[in-house]
């Protein structure tokens, strides 16, 4: 079997006017859909975050896919490699992932299991040791947000909406308006744990959001609290201090393992990483510092499916929980998720998804369906996705049309916010 064909397509799906550290999300977000076409005419699909240079990255790998066996995962990445360097890209201070050579073999690695699911008729979680879960439980993940849905629908919500409809659209700028929004996406989508995106507001009024969470839900549902590492280590110390006993987990709350050891040593609340700990070339620091108790893999990030169970053997051998990040995606990456997730013993925590927040699909079918806050993993060869090539098309059109070419929530924030910075410590 050889790889024949390789069709990389950026698309843009609506995104609402959620806010971060890094400032405010656009009305659309960037994704880059790839797919793969063999001599035996079996497709195989993947998805990572967009950019303009993330999409150049893989037309230029082309040339280096093309002619492989998608069996080949080992030479494929050799090529890769020797294509565009070792990749050893730093991870930056953005509270988003910006290397772009581990974006490139995620995608592809993800297009090849799903071509070699379908070649041997066993769903991708087989291919990466046979499941272990049938479901695999998600996270309502709050944001603190601007009026508004997104893109097109912006400037035109419907007043009629209820439910989760209604709170995707509305503001959500306290601690009422937090705890409106988690009951509805609860309701909708039946999660269980709830996470609340900080790092925007001064701690304190992100502390009552979470005390206003428990009180709302009750002490036994699991609650997180992320504030993207913008915050002092004493100003960590102290906020983590009055969620103490709240918290299911505290994730990133101050920037750099040493820092994060700080925190950790000072509170007796289990500590989360998504920036700290970050690639494979991390892990001896987060062994010599203790620098948290739980890391959150991410295919897109760690450099595919294989090195996220790698990630996860090192995890149970060093003593680390473990969960999974995302990002504003569709229905390929949320498929390799849930792959992912259910070949992975010691998944310790239920994953987070941005896909409650998203609208548009380009799987066949319309988009994926929770039941009871989970996802029940297809038997389906391969990721258990078609493509729908007409979304595929009227997406790449949106993309065309909304003329972004990267993420950059700085100067989204600066449209509503003039002369605002990011800043990497603001608290």
């Amino acid at each position: 079997m050889k790889i024949t064909d390789m069709h990389v397509t950026p698309i843009a799906i609506t995104d609402p006017p959620l806010l971060n550290a890094s400032g405010l999300h656009a009305p659309y977000a960037l994704r880059t859909i790839i797919e793969l076409v063999t001599d035996d005419n079996i497709y195989g699909l993947g998805e990572v975050p967009g950019s303009v240079a993330t999409t150049a990255s893989l037309e230029a790998a082309r040339e280096v896919v093309v002619g492989q066996d998608p069996f080949q995962l080992n030479a494929i990445q050799a090529g890769l490699m020797e294509r565009f360097g070792a990749g050893n890209e730093a991870r930056g201070e953005s509270p988003w992932d910006r290397r772009r050579i581990v974006h490139v073999f995620s995608a592809i690695e993800v297009a090849c299991f799903d071509i070699m699911g379908k070649a041997t008729n066993r769903p991708v979680c087989d291919l990466l040791g046979g499941r272990v879960r049938e479901q695999v439980d998600f996270s309502a993940y709050l944001f603190y947000k601007y009026e508004g849905a997104g893109g097109k629908l912006a400037f035109s919500t419907d007043p009629q909406a209820t439910g989760w409809a209604a709170a995707r659209q509305k503001a959500a700028l306290d601690p009422a308006g937090v705890v409106a929004q988690a009951q509805a996406m609860c309701k909708e989508f039946g999660f269980k744990s709830i996470k609340l995106k900080g790092g925007v507001f001064p701690p304190d009024e992100e502390v009552a959001a979470i005390l206003a969470l428990r009180d709302a839900f009750g002490p036994g549902t699991p609650l997180r609290h992320d504030p993207n590492a913008i915050w002092k280590v004493e100003t960590a110390i102290d906020a983590g201090r009055h969620m103490k006993g709240v918290l299911e987990y505290y994730e990133d709350p101050v920037r750099g393992q040493e820092n994060m050891a700080k925190v950790r040593e000072a509170l007796n609340i289990p500590m989360a990483t998504n920036m700290c700990t970050t690639s494979f070339e991390d892990i001896p620091g987060s062994v010599r510092t203790n620098s948290e108790d739980i890391i959150l893999s991410d295919h897109h990030f760690w450099g595919g499916l294989r090195a996220s169970v790698e990630l996860a053997r090192i995890c149970r051998t060093f003593g680390r929980g473990l969960s999974m990040h995302s990002n504003s995606h569709v229905g390929i990456s949320l498929a390799a998720m849930a792959h992912l997730a259910a070949a992975t013993p010691n998944l310790t925590y239920a994953c987070d998804t941005h896909y409650p927040w998203q609208s548009e699909e380009v799987i066949a079918g319309g988009r994926t369906q929770f039941a009871d806050g989970a996802l029940t993993v297809t038997n389906e060869p391969g990721l258990g996705i078609e493509l729908d090539r007409a979304m595929l098309a009227t997406l790449h059109e949106q993309y065309k049309l909304c003329g972004l070419t990267e993420r950059n929530d700085e100067i989204e924030m600066q449209k509503v916010q003039p002369g605002w910075k990011f800043q990497a410590t603001r608290w």
